[in-house]
């Protein structure tokens, strides 16, 4: 698998995505439980059948470019271009000095997002990304390795990661996190997404209120025929509610979460396991 990660990188990006659009229909094709919940889960958004159709090729894009973007040398630019939406947004909140919190949806290319916010701004104000360790050994050495880069650094779902970003926060970093990532039990609550209740995690929120960090959205928008990515920055609205209302402030992310999965539905995983249970709690605290 590893080798084959290894070409496909030096695949340009409109050969992976032409390749993404044939393994997304046939993940779609050939496995019945994957096709009901993304089936279901976009219907429940009121996303039409046409832009379904075109997330399950989104949804084989975002596989196959991963590896252009996890391998690519350390140190070196996107090959290809990305552009800015937003840009001053970000400016604005970096200015202000209290660290910067980014919640990123499963949508579009989020694995460029945490990459183009250090390819950016990391010399000025470094990244720390959470991130759950894949369960495959060889995909979890290869994440363990990869996505570490220049001014973006990476902490594991688990106590001592949710540890690692808050010391980030204070020290007046940016750390970044996938709000619509079931939690751990006892990690969440249970919270409206498009309607249906959903297991939702509280710990974006509380970084926010026990830091005084600022927080934003931050999505990558993955554009047409492989001519690279938009990033747009965006102010998460509504805004969270006070410290000590874990309900309302899970119901506040979600609702941002709605609103910029509706700029571009084509490009949110529908196929994500939103509304599972979830799992218990690990022996060190998983926390995302």
């Amino acid at each position: 698998m590893i080798l084959l990660a290894r070409w496909l990188s030096r695949c340009p990006l409109w050969l992976l995505h032409g390749l993404g659009v044939l393994l997304g229909w046939a993940t779609y094709l050939l496995s019945r439980p994957y096709r009901e919940r993304l089936c279901t889960n976009a219907r429940l958004a009121g996303v039409s059948d046409g832009v379904r159709r075109q997330s399950v090729a989104e949804a084989g894009k975002l596989a196959t470019e991963l590896p252009r973007l996890w391998l690519r040398p350390a140190g070196r630019d996107f090959e290809d271009p990305v552009h800015w939406q937003g840009l001053e947004l970000i400016e604005q909140r970096l200015a202000r000095g209290r660290g910067l919190v980014l919640l990123t949806p499963h949508m579009g290319s989020f694995e460029v997002s945490a990459q183009a916010y250090a390819q950016r701004f990391g010399a000025r104000q470094p990244i720390t990304i959470l991130y759950r360790p894949a369960r495959q050994a060889w995909l979890r050495r290869l994440e363990e390795t990869v996505r570490a880069r220049p001014a973006l650094a990476t902490a594991p779902a688990t106590l001592a990661g949710v540890r690692q970003l808050l010391r980030a926060l204070r020290r007046g970093e940016t750390v970044g996190l996938l709000p619509d990532q079931v939690p751990p039990a006892g990690q969440g609550v249970w919270a409206p997404f498009f309607g249906r209740s959903a297991y939702t995690m509280t710990l974006a929120a509380r970084l926010v209120q026990q830091t005084g960090a600022e927080v934003a959205v931050l999505w990558t928008e993955r554009l047409p025929r492989g001519a690279g990515y938009c990033v747009h920055a965006l102010p998460l609205e509504p805004a969270l509610p006070a410290a000590g209302d874990d309900a309302a402030a899970a119901q506040a992310v979600n609702l941002a979460m709605q609103a910029v999965i509706l700029r571009c539905p084509a490009q949110y995983l529908w196929g994500y396991h939103r509304y599972k249970t979830p799992r218990p709690a690990g022996p060190v605290g998983a926390a995302a």
